[in-house]
């Protein structure tokens, strides 16, 4: 697959190998930092290393795994470890694994003495075709997702579907929900083929083909003005309702379920706030709900989930501003509903 051009730096995919070996070997830096989570470190550096022939002239720097460790803790740790290695301006951290290692690794690279270069090398079907595409990083506050970050670029971004191979069921199909939602935002046809897509072959899986249409949206309008704001079609609930879930949950809800539930509700909420037709929710209801498991939505949480919602970053003179569906495959922003609508959407939801 031919590499893709995203605001100053490249995707590269299977083929990006030697770009990225070339890349490491021209810069001449003084020091490389891997970062990744405890499982990363076991299952996916030593398919990394020898992607790059044994790669081993690094320094590794392992984080506990989980969305619940994307902090500002964790960074300090971090930040401490790379003074502790004397890393300087001319290092190079490379982020290998899901979206909280790119998220949380681009943000302190972008930070740690003003900034210092960084690779993405997501592992994940939800970072290869959403976290690592863009140039965003961002932690956690509390409950409320990527509320700190930067708009920083990386030097390139590695997708190698290789990594898909040691993933569960679960985590597949938490990433294959960004999928649909490219499709539902931008391309109707995408969104049909990938109803008949076996999401557990990730040879079957268009990567490319996802990842070409954010690239497109983030190309335009690289720092969420406009036309960006289309992506989070499905996260202004989805990010409250899996916020909740997190500090509530025994077994949490994954990112790719929690926005699912946000593609229905906020489905429901384009029928009475944009142009979308009662046969399209109804077909994109009944396909989420063939894949990913129903979740109750507490009548008690509700009030919970409107004051996450309060804290989205598209919001803007204090109201929820929502991206809404047009029709399958066009979306549009800066939608303000009224807050009964939303609490109708979570009933919506909920009869299902």
């Amino acid at each position: 697959m031919e590499p893709l051009t995203s605001a100053g730096h490249t995707l590269y995919f299977e083929s990006g190998l030697v770009a990225l070996k070339n890349l490491i070997e021209s810069h001449q830096y003084s020091k490389v930092f891997v970062l990744t989570d405890e499982h990363t470190s076991e299952v996916c550096l030593p398919v990394f290393q020898s992607f790059l022939e044994d790669f081993q002239e690094f320094d590794l720097i392992e984080t506990a795994a989980g969305e619940e460790n994307k902090n500002i803790d964790f960074c300090i740790g971090i930040w401490k470890t790379l003074l502790d290695f004397e890393a300087d301006r001319k290092s190079l951290m490379i982020n290998l694994g899901g979206g909280v290692i790119t998220d949380m690794g681009g943000f302190i690279a972008s930070t740690y003495k003003r900034g210092i270069d960084f690779i993405n090398v997501p592992t994940t079907l939800l970072s290869q075709v959403d976290a690592s595409v863009g140039g965003k990083t961002g932690i956690d506050v509390d409950t409320v997702k990527n509320m700190v970050g930067t708009f920083t670029l990386p030097q390139m971004v590695f997708i190698e579907t290789e990594f898909l191979k040691t993933l569960p069921p679960r985590e597949l199909l938490s990433g294959f929900a960004e999928m649909i939602k490219h499709g539902l935002i931008a391309d109707k046809a995408y969104y049909e083929r990938l109803k008949t897509t076996d999401y557990l072959n990730p040879a079957a899986i268009d990567i490319y083909r996802s990842v070409e249409i954010k690239n497109e949206v983030v190309t335009i309008d690289p720092h969420e003005k406009n036309l960006r704001k289309i992506l989070n079609f499905g996260h202004t609930i989805g990010h409250a309702v899996e916020s909740y879930s997190l500090a509530n949950d025994e077994n949490p809800l994954t990112h790719g379920e929690a926005i699912a539930i946000g593609f229905v509700c906020e489905a429901a909420l384009s029928i009475k706030n944009s142009t979308l037709t009662q046969p399209e929710l109804k077909d994109i209801s009944e396909y989420i709900l063939s894949l990913y498991p129903k979740y109750h939505i507490r009548k008690e949480s509700f009030d919970s989930l409107l004051e996450l919602m309060k804290s989205d970053k598209k919001n803007e003179d204090g109201n929820i501003l929502f991206s809404l569906l047009e029709s399958t495959g066009k979306c549009t922003f800066n939608c303000r509903v009224a807050t009964a609508d939303i609490l109708s959407s979570l009933e919506y939801y909920n009869s299902l």
